[in-house]
């Protein structure tokens, strides 16, 4: 059976979709722009950027009683492949700071453009052991 997801500490969605769908062993986020869901504010800069994406799926997950060790797997979208090594770097030290074991699998692509014309946004799979 399907559950869906919804914290207030991730941006609602802004479109007809839900943030992230429980499917027993599996959580699937949606793609998590950099919008701080208390503020609505979206930083300038591109690694902080990274950070609050990372940060919007880590409260989901965590809605969902997972961790991000749990992630498996992510997709990031970016709208210049030439921020990839900045970005890159964030989402490491993300997940170093998270205990993450390995690192989740992942695809990195260039867009060419996303909602709110934000530089990134990320989508996540968890699974429940």
């Amino acid at each position: 059976m399907t559950k869906i997801i919804h914290t207030e500490k991730a941006p609602a969605a802004i479109g007809p979709y839900v943030q992230a769908v429980d499917l027993g062993n599996l959580v699937l986020t949606s793609g998590q722009i950099p919008v701080n869901p208390a503020t609505g504010d979206v930083p300038a800069d591109i690694v902080a950027q990274a950070r609050q994406s990372l940060e919007n799926v880590k409260a989901i997950i965590e809605q969902a009683g997972l961790q991000v060790a749990d992630i498996v797997k992510t997709t990031v979208f970016v709208k210049d492949l030439n921020d990839f090594a900045a970005v890159n770097a964030e989402y490491e030290r993300f997940f170093k700071e998270n205990h993450h074991p390995n690192f989740p699998a992942r695809s990195c692509v260039e867009v060419a453009r996303l909602p709110k014309d934000v530089g990134l946004e990320i989508e996540a799979i968890a699974v429940r052991k």
